[in-house]
């Protein structure tokens, strides 16, 4: 309890939670911009958090993202484009129901279930991450191993609907992490002679590069600009909301377990919840013919799933140090930069901090909706934000945060590459996470791999020797053979005859 009561007090504090508020105005910004994302806003704040202590860094991290989440809704459902990768799932559902002139109900059903699903996360993680900590303690290298490794491979498979392109850019991010020094011998590797590669390729500005300066590059070469903003006006967002609530109870616990669980899968992330369950909701509807013409129902499953993904991927990154998004990716990051290694012993070095976050992840989301009804409430003249504006300021955060990594410009030029790489891997559509997650757990695989074979004198054998290393072994030895599976069966199967 006096761990608690620490952790209160940290988070209750007039500097944090005037950093909550200006975290959650700047995720409600970015959130409702399209295009920009809610790992954006996260690698945006990197650079500022440089200067905080660990608890209101982490709390901007957490309050801008639960708020970038669901301000993606907004310019979905009033321009059908959305905002975040997570509120693609249903933004025809709420188009339509704004072609209808209900686009109050559309909004107001995301931000209550938004909210609803936050706090569902938030409560799993509380009671299940101390929990799982104390089983993690039995864990040694080999365990590790098969648990980075399970990660890279959900990763790659259910982050894309193309597992080969997922392959690929798994492959991409895990070559990255071997430029440096190698973990045994200390030998160079890809170095090609430069003596800042020797320490590695910094994750910071990997992140930024891979992320802002992509979107910026997309944007010079499309020379696109905003469309042009409905003028109707937005009614009560409240009016009928309880009956909805009520009527689909059960959708909005469904979408909550949903995506709770799916982000506590590595790789997986809100976007891959609000999609899931998006289409479990219209397979179990009684009318399923009334989605895609704007029906409600879509919206209470997918917007609960959404917020509660968050929680979820912060489950397996705190507890195991494997980030269950790219978001929780940057995170490990930071937690690393304040001096908290990721892990079940940060539940026995700084408890109070930890249990600072759970706080923070509390008052985001019932933070979430006055501040969300604001947003709402003043989205045109957010959306009118010209983006040849914007962008010159994005790339100039990008450039201070990568410079300010190590005081080099070595850190913009890694910043600069990577998005120029990540740029083509997305225009020819390779996707980014499984490179980015390829990246923060490549060391880990390595040195678990490592150790584990001096402590087995060369045998694989040792790997499965432990109980624990066996199950976690054989489960992704068999994740493992399902793409194969399928492609043996599609094979045998043979074209279809016209």
């Amino acid at each position: 309890m006096d761990v608690i009561a620490t952790a209160f007090g940290l988070v209750f504090e007039p500097y944090v939670l005037g950093v909550i508020l200006f975290s959650a105005l700047f995720g409600l910004f970015v959130g409702s911009i399209p295009g920009l994302t809610a790992t954006m806003a996260t690698a945006l704040l990197v650079p500022v958090t440089f200067f905080m202590d660990p608890v209101p860094a982490l709390a901007a991290i957490v309050t801008a993202v639960a708020m970038a989440i669901f301000a993606g809704d907004i310019p979905g459902a009033l321009l059908r484009i959305p905002g975040t990768p997570a509120s693609a799932a249903y933004v025809d559902e709420s188009y339509t129901l704004t072609q209808k002139g209900l686009a109050e109900r559309a909004l107001g059903t995301s931000l209550v279930c938004a909210s609803i699903g936050g706090l569902f996360g938030t409560i799993v993680l509380v009671t299940s991450a101390p929990t799982l900590a104390d089983f993690a303690l039995n864990f040694s290298s080999y365990e590790y191993f098969w648990l980075a490794c399970l990660g890279l491979t959900c990763a790659a498979i259910i982050s894309t609907e193309a597992p080969v392109q997922g392959l690929v850019s798994l492959l991409i991010g895990l070559f990255i992490s071997t430029i440096g020094l190698g973990i045994v011998g200390g030998y160079p590797r890809f170095t090609f002679g430069s003596i800042e590669l020797m320490g590695g390729v910094s994750f910071i500005p990997a992140m930024i590069g891979m992320f802002a300066v992509t979107e910026v590059l997309r944007y010079t070469v499309t020379l696109s600009h905003p469309p042009v903003i409905s003028q109707k006006a937005i009614g009560n967002l409240f009016a009928g909301l309880w009956p909805t609530l009520k009527k689909y109870k059960l959708n909005l616990l469904r979408g909550s377990v949903i995506g709770t669980a799916i982000g506590a899968l590595p790789g997986a992330g809100a976007d891959i919840a609000a999609w899931i369950a998006y289409a479990v909701s219209k397979k179990t509807s009684k009318e399923p013919e009334k989605f895609g013409t704007g029906h409600v129902e879509g919206l209470v499953d997918a917007g609960a799933a959404n917020n509660a993904g968050l929680g979820g991927a912060w489950v397996p990154a705190i507890v195991f140090g494997i980030p269950g998004d790219s978001i929780t990716a940057i995170v490990i990051g930071v937690l690393y930069m304040k001096g908290m290694n990721p892990g079940p012993t940060v539940f026995l070095n700084d408890p109070e901090l930890i249990y600072a976050v759970f706080i923070t992840f509390f008052v985001a989301n019932i933070a979430l909706i006055p501040l969300g009804f604001l947003a709402i409430r003043s989205a045109r003249q957010v959306l009118r934000v010209p983006r040849r504006a914007l962008m010159p300021i994005i790339l100039m955060f990008c450039v201070v945060g990568s410079f300010a990594i190590n005081n080099t410009v070595f850190g913009v030029s890694i910043m600069l590459v990577l998005g120029i790489i990540a740029y083509v891997m997305e225009e020819n559509r390779i996707p980014v996470a499984p490179a980015i997650l390829g990246i923060v757990l490549g060391p880990m695989l390595e040195d678990n791999f490592l150790t584990s074979m001096i402590k087995s004198g060369g045998s694989i054998v040792g790997f499965f020797d432990r109980p624990i290393s066996a199950v976690l072994g054989i489960a992704t030895i068999l994740v493992w053979m399902i793409p194969l599976v399928i492609m043996i069966r599609r094979k045998r199967r043979g074209p279809k005859l016209v």
